[in-house]
């Protein structure tokens, strides 16, 4: 579920900067002195291997003013780049209000995102903690989390769920497109978060369209609020109006799991949703409470509101900002649409995962895009890694933002290039993880992969367009800075080049 972790830069600077406010308070210049030493000194009291080279910053801030200026930018992984070049691609750091090991290398990222609890577990501001609740996958370890992930992995990459998906897509994105008007902008953002948001809720719960829908966008819109909060649960606090909204939303989902039980779980042969498959799954001796699914179907809709969309929405910045690239999707597309009309056949999600030039577009916005811009793990022992150490309760950060923009990797890699992909070029190295990796590698990543492919299909072969100018934010998530406004033309014709 490392998809998820981009949540923690919504969070990250109002966490710390509310938690220095309380430490300012509470410390005095001399314990701030006294507690620096112990950083320092900390570097030279273990027997395995070496702290990397960086410095922690300044007393209680470190370096995280510095951060967060560079995220700010166009060019957020310029504060990595800079120390990359003074100390290496790991280095060490003290952000967001730890001490951090910094790694810029893929080899060393890889190692620790396949590593166990015994090693490293995830790690997140406590206002993110408090919010999704001890029984989280995001938070959780062991045979637990390894069952539920397994489970919902399975069950996203089942045939079925596909065709279900498809299905959803094409009926939702119809519904949004056959509003769209010539005479007014089209905000791209906006049209692809409603129709994942929907998909994924459909996928989770099995929640058509309709009163329970909405009633549940508002109290989520509610919930993803506090993500922002600081770390303060009193009464009209934000933290505490969305730990409010999440108990009703938890309310609605275990009155759907009631209603399941009710209707006989044992006339289900086929899961419809991930409700199914943990109810279907749920072994006597390690039960699955109705409170423990339902807050994992809450978090697990976080992607709607932000993954899928994104990616939806930096694929048609790209192509418009491409006109070759959009040429060739296009010319792709068409080409699907006219054999299928031919053959008097519905398009299938083999078909739309089919066509290589599109997937490679949906690869290099995602290289380029980073929605995902790292994850970030707690170290629980002493780690060695080539050479470099990992103190135990250390914060380590693996920055995939670096890697996927590194010209050591990819040639040119500020350019879209999405011809770079071609001659089926390896997508699964360590240089490339747009969707983390390891034991909590996204178990949705192709369900993401299909919701593109199909938004871009009926994109291109139903319209032309004109993108109005647009930039993309990397602070404190990934996004557009005007919501990829548009200004649409029905197509009426296409010759193909």
């Amino acid at each position: 579920m490392d998809n998820l972790l981009l949540i923690l830069f919504l969070t990250a600077a109002a966490s710390f900067f509310s938690t220095l406010i309380l430490y300012l308070r509470s410390s005095s210049p001399s314990s701030s002195r006294s507690r620096r030493r112990s950083f320092t000194s900390q570097s030279h009291s273990h027997g395995l291997g070496q702290l990397p080279l960086g410095t922690l910053g300044w007393p209680i801030v470190g370096e995280s003013l510095e951060f967060i200026s560079c995220a700010l930018t166009d060019r957020p992984e310029s504060f990595m780049d800079k120390r990359r070049c003074m100390y290496g691609k790991v280095f060490k750091s003290h952000i967001f209000g730890t001490p951090t090991i910094v790694s810029t290398d893929a080899e060393v990222s890889k190692f620790v995102l396949q590593s166990d609890a015994k090693a490293f577990v995830p790690f997140y501001p406590k206002s993110l903690t408090e919010l999704m609740g001890k029984s989280s996958i995001l938070l959780i370890n062991g045979g637990l989390q390894r069952r539920i992930h397994g489970l919902i992995g399975s069950f996203f990459k089942s045939a079925d769920l596909k065709a279900q998906i498809t299905r959803d897509m094409e009926k939702y994105i119809h519904k949004s497109m056959e509003n769209w008007m010539q005479d007014q902008p089209i905000y791209i953002q906006d049209e692809s978060k409603n129709i994942a948001f929907q998909v994924l809720v459909k996928a989770l719960i099995n929640l058509d369209p309709g009163e329970q829908m909405e009633i549940l966008k508002k109290q989520f819109q509610e919930f993803i609020s506090g993500l922002m909060s600081l770390p303060i649960n009193i009464p009209g606090s934000q933290l505490y109006r969305s730990l409010q909204a999440k108990k009703k939303m938890a309310r609605l989902i275990q009155e759907i799991i009631q209603s399941k039980r009710d209707g006989g779980m044992s006339n289900i042969n086929v899961p419809k949703d991930v409700i199914d498959v943990l109810m279907m799954n749920n072994a006597s001796d390690q039960p699955l409470t109705d409170d423990l699914i339902a807050d994992n179907m809450i978090d697990m809709m976080i992607p709607g509101e932000d993954s899928v969309p994104v990616l939806m929405t930096l694929a048609v910045k790209y192509l418009s900002d491409y006109p070759a690239a959009l040429q060739q999707l296009t010319d792709e597309n068409i080409k699907l649409k006219e054999l299928k009309a031919q053959l008097g056949e519905p398009l299938s999600w083999s078909d739309y995962l089919s066509l290589p030039f599109t997937q490679n577009v949906i690869t290099e916005t995602l290289r380029m895009g980073n929605i995902i811009i790292g994850v970030m793990r707690k170290a629980m022992r002493d780690i060695e890694i080539k050479g470099y150490l990992i103190p135990k309760g250390w914060c380590f950060f693996a920055y995939f933002r670096s890697v996927h923009l590194d010209e050591s990797n990819y040639e040119w890699p500020y350019q879209f290039n999405p011809w770079r992909w071609q001659d089926n070029k390896d997508i699964s190295n360590s240089s490339f993880t747009p969707f983390g990796g390891g034991q909590r590698l996204c178990p949705g990543l192709d369900l993401a992969r299909l919701e593109a492919s199909i938004f871009l299909h009926h994109l291109v072969t139903q319209f032309r367009w004109v993108a109005e100018e647009d930039t993309v934010v990397n602070f404190p998530t990934v996004r557009m800075k005007r919501r990829m406004p548009i200004w649409v033309k029905k197509r009426e014709d296409y010759k193909l080049t």
